[in-house]
């Protein structure tokens, strides 16, 4: 069984352990990445495969991470991200939540 996705695309989040902010253009009802990368990657106590997983845009870095949902926390400041990359996803940013270009899958 899935669990549910706790964030959406176009919403602001915390990285729990890492304490950046970013916003999340995509996301993986399960983990989607290789066996390598996760061994390499998943050094925060090995988070389920089995659970969501997001692609996201950090903040004032240009970097993109992919975290699995137990590291996120909702953002509440309010305050928009700056990433090169964000009007390839976003249209605009409204109270807090960043608007999608189009539709993703």
């Amino acid at each position: 069984m899935h669990k549910k996705a706790d964030f959406a695309i176009g919403q602001i989040i915390q990285h729990r352990l890492f304490n950046y902010r970013g916003v999340v253009f995509d996301v993986d009802a399960e983990f989607q990445g290789s066996e390598e990368w996760y061994e390499k990657n998943a050094n925060t106590g090995t988070p389920p495969k089995n659970e969501p997983w997001y692609h996201v845009l950090i903040d004032e870095d240009g970097r993109v991470a992919y975290v699995a949902q137990r590291n996120l926390a909702a953002d509440h400041s309010n305050e928009p991200i700056e990433h090169p990359l964000l009007t390839n996803f976003f249209a605009g940013y409204d109270q807090g939540q960043y608007q999608t270009r189009y539709l993703l899958n």
